[in-house]
């Protein structure tokens, strides 16, 4: 193959990038070394820091370089590169270009790899005497991640996955003989494309902000270690708490992002369905709130430096254990999220394993230094409950990372755990009391004050808020008609928590913003939890069928509703729905859907508002059904579709003239299917066939495909077509449904899967068509978007706050 001259190839652009692939993972190692042996030698340190600056600054170009060149390639279509290949086509949107750049591996990995340089930037630029002992980690960190993009071989092992190998070169092509010809590329019409999961712009800015929250969690990470390296292990903790607050906002944005993106474009009706890979994000957050929490204990009284080093090592040991999750393959059986394994877990395991081994011996090494001696502390300060929340968000921790490794545990023990059956379930009985504890600690801990509180004076700056909290609960619980103490709980503690933190701003900080990060995320975290109790528990499907017909087990009657286009007016809920047709755009199929409601004065249907839920069509990946969601104040309507028809995508074998293109279904026993105008089950299969009537013998197989066809005017009919076996051939037997224009084939039985395929045609005077539809409605749902705003409106004031007092400290 190396003497076949191929056509059309842009390779200049795969060499450059491959060059600076290399010369990133180098200069990242050299900047690496030079750091840390500034450290070591302190009377070089300044010809080490120099050193160490400037191969970092070409470790910097060479990354941006990287990804310079892979937006090249994509936005152009250069299909003989394989990552442009499978992550994008031609028909994609352009506004999809990032989507594509950060769906693969290689691509997240830059992604991760560019915050980290932008991060590390700031802190050279700081000038806070931090910059060589984090910097000798934070480029550490670099090298493993630049090695995850080499794609070289040492000694047999591959190390990291190229994202600028030719698609000729790819092990899935190597071998195919297309990519023996010399126009090889004429044979590529179009490249994979992006999974319809991903089109969409939550996915442009989800993925980002995310990888930044898990950059940033670096910075912390490394002030600790680095402190330990060089033996200040008392002075990196103020000029790394703006950090930590800083990783704080960020990585909860995105896991709130994430959520966002989950309920306006995920058909599964939610926010939050405690995926795998979504808590294995959600876990390094809550031991990074832990850590901010004990490092102002210990800002404060001098307390818990252990707690603080071993929270703010752990946040970023989960941040690479989450990654070897998604990206190792060992959860591709229970997340929908997971990468695929490209053969780099091994890589991702000594990764891991270094920094670990590394903060053990530095940790023993400074023992003595961290692990202090102090009095006992009083019930009734902040620090003491402070403490106690963190223990308690270590404990929620612990409980989500053993349930989301059990495909782990069970590898490496050779054990048969099986996940909850239930996951929401679950997690719920487990995190929602945690939830309630913490809300209520939230609730008290900004009246406690550091060292003791006068009980006294404690409860009379309580009363008011908790008045207001009883009546609020009493109010609410009345209103979810929820028979359940744990809600009552969380009812009561999430307003407790708002209402007593709103009263600290208003009494005791006077409205005083600047002083109310606290308070105000407080306040939003708090309404988080609210809003996703009350709209959770208070989420309504309206989409009963009142057809009275069964919509067989994929469809059920009691979340389903069967509409005729432009014939049907149905009730739903307090409305009356019609769904009115449907236009095609590029691979998305947008379905317009009417909602009415009858005046009570003229009783005649006025149309309120329209839906319009989508369905992105991909014959590769399957279609994608993408829901539309009408925003009130106190609610969503959400609205998706669950079957439509693909007239225009239809495939199989052309019959007669007077017949459609037959339409192959591959179903069990239960299952249903349908046509523009019925509904078909497949209610069982009939062995007991009449052989002499088929003209068939004794030793010929026959079997029936027992079908339940039921039309939109409720009639119901019975066909069953035959599958024969004669002579060593397979034939099929007819069974025609004139009145409804139908014709079915019974073709294939799959024992292995236990499913029969049946062939559909209709003739082509059939034009009646239908949807079948779910709508859920969320009440209260805007409470916990609020509390989104809130929450980072808060975090911000936090950030500010801590900038201005480490400056104010340096100053004096």
């Amino acid at each position: 193959m190396d003497n076949i001259q191929y056509i059309g190839e842009h390779l200049g652009w795969g060499r450059a990038g491959n060059f600076f692939v290399v010369l990133a993972f180098t200069s990242s190692l050299l900047s690496c070394v030079s750091y840390f042996l500034g450290i070591k030698n302190s009377g070089e340190s300044n010809g080490w820091k120099l050193t160490a600056r400037a191969a970092f600054y070409v470790h910097a170009l060479s990354v941006f370089s990287i990804i310079g060149i892979l937006f090249y390639l994509i936005f152009n279509h250069y299909f003989e590169y394989y990552y442009v290949w499978q992550h994008s086509n031609t028909v994609m949107p352009v506004k999809y270009i990032f989507s594509c750049f950060w769906e693969g591996q290689e691509g997240s990995f830059l992604l991760w790899m560019f915050w980290q340089v932008v991060i590390s930037f700031v802190i050279i630029r700081q000038r806070d005497g931090w910059e060589i002992p984090a910097m000798s980690v934070i480029m550490a960190v670099q090298v493993f991640l630049s090695s995850m993009i080499l794609g070289v071989y040492v000694l047999g092992y591959k190390i990291g996955s190229n994202p600028f190998i030719l698609l000729r070169e790819h092990p899935d092509f190597v071998n195919l003989p297309f990519v023996k010809l010399p126009d090889y590329l004429s044979k590529i019409t179009d490249g994979r494309g992006l999974n319809p999961l991903l089109q969409n712009y939550w996915m442009v800015i989800h993925p980002p902000t995310l990888f930044l929250g898990f950059a940033a969690t670096v910075v912390p990470f490394a002030y600790a270690l680095g402190s330990l390296m060089n033996r200040r292990t008392t002075e990196w903790i103020k000029p790394v708490m703006p950090w930590t607050f800083f990783s704080l906002m960020v990585l909860g944005t995105g896991v709130l992002m994430g959520a966002a993106w989950a309920y306006e474009s995920l058909s599964f009706g939610g926010f939050w369905a405690w995926d795998p890979v979504e808590n294995a994000s959600l876990v390094p957050w809550i031991t990074l709130a832990a850590a901010s929490h004990v490092m102002m204990i210990y800002n404060h009284k001098g307390h818990s430096l252990f707690t603080v080093y071993f929270l703010t090592i752990i946040t970023f040991l989960l941040v690479l254990y989450s990654t070897f999750l998604t990206r190792s393959g060992i959860l591709g059986d229970t997340s929908v999220h997971a990468f695929t394994d490209l053969g780099m877990s091994g890589q991702l395991v000594l990764y891991m394993a270094f920094f670990v081994v590394l903060a053990i011996v530095l940790l023993i090494r400074e023992r003595k230094k961290i692990i202090l001696k102090h009095d006992d502390e009083s019930v009734f300060s902040r620090e003491f409950w402070m403490y106690i929340g963190a223990l308690v968000l270590i404990i929620s921790s612990l409980q989500i990372t053993f349930t989301t490794s059990i495909p782990v545990i069970n590898k490496i023990f050779g054990t048969n755990l099986a996940p909850p059956a239930d996951a929401v379930s679950h997690y719920n009985a487990w995190q929602i009391p945690i939830a309630i504890i913490i809300t209520l600690l939230i609730a008290v801990g900004q009246f406690l004050k550091f060292k003791k509180t006068d009980t006294d004076d404690f409860l009379k700056k309580m009363f008011v808020s908790l008045l207001i909290t009883i009546v609020g609960t009493i109010i609410g619980t009345l209103m979810l008609h929820k028979q359940n103490i744990f809600y009552s709980l969380m009812m009561f503690s999430t307003l407790f928590a708002v209402t007593a933190n709103a009263d600290y701003f208003l009494r005791i900080l006077k409205g005083n913003f600047q002083k109310a990060g606290a308070s105000t995320a407080h306040i939003g975290f708090a309404l988080i939890l609210l809003g996703a109790l009350v709209s959770n528990s208070q989420k309504q499907i309206i989409s009963n069928n009142v057809k009275g017909v069964n919509l067989g087990n994929d469809f059920p009657n009691n979340e389903n509703i069967l509409i005729e286009q432009q014939t049907d007016t149905l009730p739903m809920g307090e409305y009356f729905v019609c769904y009115k047709g449907k236009v095609r755009e590029g691979v998305n199929q947008i379905y317009t859907i009417e909602y009415f409601r009858q005046n009570p004065s003229t009783g005649l249907m006025e149309k309120k508002f329209e839906l319009h839920p989508v369905v992105q069509l991909n014959e590769r990946m399957g279609n994608v059904s993408e829901p539309s969601t009408r925003h009130f104040i106190s609610r969503d309507i959400y609205t998706h579709i669950t079957y439509a028809q693909r007239e225009d995508l239809q495939q199989g074998a052309p019959s007669e003239e007077e017949y459609q293109k037959p339409v192959t279904h591959l179903i069990a026993i239960g299952d249903t299917i349908s046509t523009s105008s019925t509904l078909v089950v497949l209610t069982g299969l009939n062995k007991n066939i009449d052989k002499s009537s088929l003209g068939l013998s004794a030793k010929d197989l026959a079997v029936g495909a027992v079908l339940r066809v039921t039309d939109i005017n409720f009639n119901r009919y019975n066909v069953e077509p035959v599958y024969i076996i004669k002579d060593m051939s397979s034939l099929s037997r007819d069974a025609v449904l004139d009145t409804l224009g139908l014709k079915f084939n019974f073709t294939r039985i799959d024992p292995e899967q236990g499913k029969m395929e049946i062939l559909v045609s209709e003739k082509k005077s059939n034009k009646k068509e239908f949807i079948i539809m779910k709508a859920i409605v969320f009440p209260g749902i805007n409470i916990l978007w609020t509390g989104c705003v809130i929450f980072i409106f808060g975090m911000v004031l936090t950030i500010r706050k801590r900038i201005r007092k480490l400056r104010e400290s340096r100053a004096q």
